[in-house]
């Protein structure tokens, strides 16, 4: 009898033990593979893509149309009054089509961007307002803006000048009017919530045509380069929080720069939640 109890007791000693070392296995295959979950989610970030946007309306016929010569000399810097003519399109209304709802859209509607010597574009809402040009020979652009600022790509749909600002103006970027030349216009300034998901990736190319065997733009969105080889506007998707960098080249089939002052461009821009 004592034989039989002293033999049950071992045995029950030795499943006690088995059984703790297997729950303890158990246990650690569970950490390591929680740990193994932890390390695949830290590598896993959304790669930065580029796609072309589409779905806008065309707008074709819409023109904008100032009302000078291509050369506009003032002997005084300062404020300057702008009077353009639009034709063919509502300044103020809302785009139609799915892309207000994906891409940051400004409640204002339509309007124009200004941009003088390929500085950051002032938006306009109305076609006259005033703007202050320093001394000096300065590069003009404007062109139609949908709402969400996609710009209008058509031969009408933009202005361009030379503005000599001032009694003696120095030509400090050795203006070529008619040379290839790069101006950026998205994107620009804050991104926050939604409007972090897509966004817009635009330009306008002046005096050139781009594609696969010509001229060509170069894009590095943060560490990620893009060769764009034609004139449409794109969606830049998975760009994470923070600030982000862009720089945009206009460069020739061999992927040299194209000389002109504009042709390469860094901007950067902020994501918020």
């Amino acid at each position: 009898m004592k034989f039989h109890t002293k033999h049950l007791f071992l045995k029950m000693f030795i499943l006690a033990i088995t059984f703790t070392a297997c729950k303890q296995e158990k246990k650690e295959a569970e950490t390591t593979d929680e740990v193994e979950t932890e390390v695949t989610e830290e590598v896993a970030k959304p790669e930065i893509t580029l796609e072309k946007l589409e779905g806008s309306p065309a707008y074709a016929d819409a023109a904008l149309v100032l009302d000078s010569p291509n050369e506009i000399v003032a002997k005084k810097s300062g404020e300057m009054d702008f009077s353009f003519k639009v034709e063919n399109y509502e300044l103020g209304a809302q785009t139609t089509g799915p892309n207000p709802e994906k891409l940051a859209n400004s409640g204002k509607g339509q309007h124009i961007h200004f941009i003088l010597n390929n500085q950051p574009y002032s938006a306009h809402y109305e076609p006259s307002f005033k703007k202050e040009v320093p001394d000096g020979v300065h590069h003009l652009v404007a062109f139609l803006s949908r709402s969400f600022h996609e710009s209008v790509k058509n031969e009408n749909s933009v202005v361009v000048r030379k503005l000599v600002v001032g009694e003696n103006p120095e030509d400090k970027l050795g203006l070529d009017m008619e040379a290839p030349t790069l101006i950026y216009s998205r994107p620009k300034g804050e991104y926050s919530g939604k409007g972090t998901e897509q966004v817009l990736l635009d330009f306008f190319v002046l005096n050139t045509t781009l594609s696969a065997d010509g001229n060509k733009v170069r894009a590095k969105i943060n560490d990620k380069e893009f060769t764009i080889t034609e004139w449409v506007p794109h969606v830049i998707k998975g760009l994470p929080l923070g600030e982000v960098s862009i720089q945009l080249e206009l460069v020739d089939a061999q992927g040299n720069l194209i000389p002109g002052p504009f042709n390469k461009v860094n901007r950067t821009v902020t994501l918020k939640e």
